[in-house]
């Protein structure tokens, strides 16, 4: 079955760009609730160059071109660490140059394997007190602030810490959610205006430890899960959420529920599920709830197959005897 990716859409504010004339150092900022890894391409005389990968924090700004910025076009390609799940950048753009898994440069962005290159989108550097810049941000439009809020928010959220919504708007819930965390790791308040805090925030997500549960991927395939929850003495289904191949994530759920029911199957790089003999490779349990092969929402979960939806086996999470539970995927 083709599921429907549920990663939050990213977008970033890059217009096309006209000849740039000389100028200051070229600077790029994060405006999004993302840590991204930031590679840039400067086209000189039908020559591109690429170079990266520079780490921003949300609502972190730095240079990436040292001097005067001489260029017929300049691009960007910007990726988010394992640790988000599924990229939330839309893949737009429309050119393609080389890159590296770890730091480069290329002085011939097209002169190497396509499987080494990767879609850079057109980007028109604002001119701004640190002289051109590019901004990378997203649908809420936040200001730096707002930014490194909502990155705080978004990863806690992921780590097992309640701190929705991901707005960049402070508040007793978020921090609650804080101040928890820096207490789990016995660290002081100053540590959040540290510069190695995100790392902290990220180390957590990888090897989420909070209170609810979290869903881990150990197979060499993509897994989607649905949950289920219940609501008003009714059980509710979501899915799918996409969880790729060694990482973790934990669904969003109501904070406080002791109860769960958890769905999952591995897609290949199609989207169809993956096949073991003549049974599908899913993990489940005995309670038979309601899906579809879309993204979805499902409250009344009788009579699946008559009103034209999946059933599917989901397993019982029980929370009442302990705070947390991770559940790993893995092949038989």
């Amino acid at each position: 079955m083709i599921r429907a990716r549920t990663s939050c859409l990213l977008v970033a504010a890059l217009p096309l760009l006209a000849a740039v004339p000389a100028r200051a150092d070229l600077t790029a900022c994060n405006r999004t609730s993302y840590r991204m890894q930031v590679a840039i391409g400067i086209e000189r005389r039908a020559n591109v160059e690429t170079r990266g990968w520079f780490r921003l924090d949300p609502g972190q700004c730095g240079k990436v071109l040292d001097g005067a910025l001489e260029a017929d076009m300049t691009y960007v390609h910007a990726r988010t660490p394992p640790a988000y799940g599924s990229a939330p950048l839309p893949q737009n753009g429309n050119e393609s140059f080389c890159v590296r898994d770890s730091d480069f440069e290329f002085p011939d962005a097209r002169g190497c394997p396509l499987s080494q290159q990767a879609r850079f989108a057109p980007a028109k550097p604002s001119d701004s007190d640190k002289g051109p810049t590019i901004s990378l941000a997203e649908q809420a439009d936040y200001d730096a602030g707002q930014a490194r809020l909502a990155g705080i928010q978004r990863l806690l959220s992921i780590a097992g810490y309640d701190a929705n919504p991901i707005d960049g708007v402070d508040g007793a819930k978020t921090q609650g959610a804080l101040a928890r965390f820096l207490g789990d790791r016995k660290l002081a308040p100053e540590a959040v205006s540290q510069p190695d805090f995100f790392d902290r925030l990220i180390a957590a997500a990888r090897d989420p430890q909070g209170p609810g549960f979290v869903w881990c991927n150990d197979t060499q395939y993509t897994v989607m899960a649905a949950v289920g929850t219940v609501q008003m003495g009714a059980i509710v289904t979501r899915g799918w959420y996409r969880i790729v191949a060694g990482q973790c994530l934990r669904p969003e759920t109501a904070g406080g529920a002791q109860r769960f029911y958890s769905y999952a199957e591995a897609v290949d790089a199609e989207g169809r599920t993956v096949k073991r003999g003549d049974a599908a490779l899913a993990w489940g349990g005995q309670v038979a709830l309601c899906t579809r092969d879309s993204r979805f929402e499902i409250s009344n979960q009788k009579d699946c197959v008559a009103r034209g939806l999946n059933s599917a086996g989901f397993a019982v999470i029980d929370l009442s005897t302990q705070p947390s539970a991770i559940i790993r995927f893995k092949e038989p």
